[in-house]
């Protein structure tokens, strides 16, 4: 994949998982593409990854993830995103939540993510979420 078209591969993938929508963000990925969040056990195959992002869009009904930027690392890339969005899922706390993070990705063969491993400060969403002072 050129670097054109890596750009503008993140670029619909962030879009993706604004559209409410978790089968939009599975797609991206391989058939038995993987994706884990912050070192936890993989999500496995586009049903196991669509789950993960559908958590995320009822926590964030409103979610905008922007694609910062994408970061060569031998043969991986750093997508790098920021979430923003207000906390009004189930047991809702209310609260607006804006966090960075990246996902280092392993583009497969075919052009799509055969691994993702996404990486953000828990701590921090976590004081955002319940809307603590910084401590």
């Amino acid at each position: 994949m050129t670097s054109d078209e890596l750009s503008d591969f993140a670029a619909r993938y962030a879009k993706a998982w604004c559209s409410q929508n978790p089968e939009s963000v599975a797609r991206f990925f391989a058939e038995n593409g993987s994706l884990s969040i912050n070192d936890g056990p993989p999500a496995i195959g586009r049903a196991a990854i669509a789950r993960e992002a559908q958590a995320f869009m009822t926590t964030f009904p409103d979610m905008v993830v922007t694609f910062d930027k994408l970061e060569s690392r031998g043969d991986l890339t750093a997508f790098h995103w920021t979430l923003s969005g207000t906390n009004t899922g189930p047991g809702a706390t209310g609260n607006k939540v804006r966090i960075s993070g990246y996902e280092l990705w392993r583009i497969g063969n075919n052009g799509l993510i055969a691994e993702s491993q996404g990486l953000f400060d828990a701590a921090e969403y976590e004081r955002q979420l319940r809307n603590q002072p910084r401590g």
